[in-house]
């Protein structure tokens, strides 16, 4: 009988990314982790900064979208590879806490180069987003969801699968801490 290898531990994934960071951020850069952020990046930059005029919204989208699919591919590669390292509760904070500062890193650099008009606004809108994304898509990767390559499904199979795994993730926190109301309780 064939049983499972254990899980990854995260210090193993992060050094095995640090070996090897062709494979994670260009091999296995995560198309639908780059087409979305951009788009909803995209959306956050064009609304905050639309009341600079229209050209300044149009230009903050398009730089949104010209680096961002890019880099959250790359984030989103990482974050699959984090998906199944234990302790999971680890793996959450670290896609949740590192990723998004790099992210943010680039973010701001990439919008003060620009001058995108309302950069602080828009930034700290973008990193609100950013930490529930984050913590979604870890959710969403660990239940087979929003991965590419051979594990991945189509982005339309992901997108049917989203109502019920959208509750898990709402239910999820509150579920978390009933159980460990319980066990406290018990002891």
């Amino acid at each position: 009988m064939r049983t499972e290898p254990p899980p990854p531990r995260l210090g193993a994934v992060w050094a095995d990314i640090a070996l090897h960071p062709y494979e994670y951020l260009v091999r296995r850069w995560n198309w639908k982790s780059g087409a979305t952020s951009a788009i909803v990046r995209g959306v956050i930059f064009f609304t905050v900064n639309l009341g600079a005029g229209r050209d300044a919204a149009l230009g903050a989208m398009l730089t949104e979208f010209g680096y961002r699919t890019l880099l959250s591919g790359a984030v989103g590669s990482v974050t699959q590879a984090l998906r199944t390292c234990e302790p999971a509760w680890a793996a959450g904070l670290t896609a949740s806490v590192i990723l998004p500062l790099i992210g943010h890193l680039v973010e701001f650099t990439v919008h003060s180069l620009r001058g995108t008009p309302r950069l602080g606004t828009s930034v700290a809108v973008s990193i609100s987003f950013t930490v529930l994304s984050t913590l979604f898509n870890l959710y969403a990767m660990r239940h087979g969801v929003l991965v590419v390559g051979r594990c991945g499904r189509t982005l339309l199979q992901d997108l049917a699968a989203m109502p019920l795994l959208i509750a898990g993730f709402v239910a999820a926190g509150p579920l978390a801490l009933w159980r460990l109301l319980r066990r406290a309780l018990a002891t």
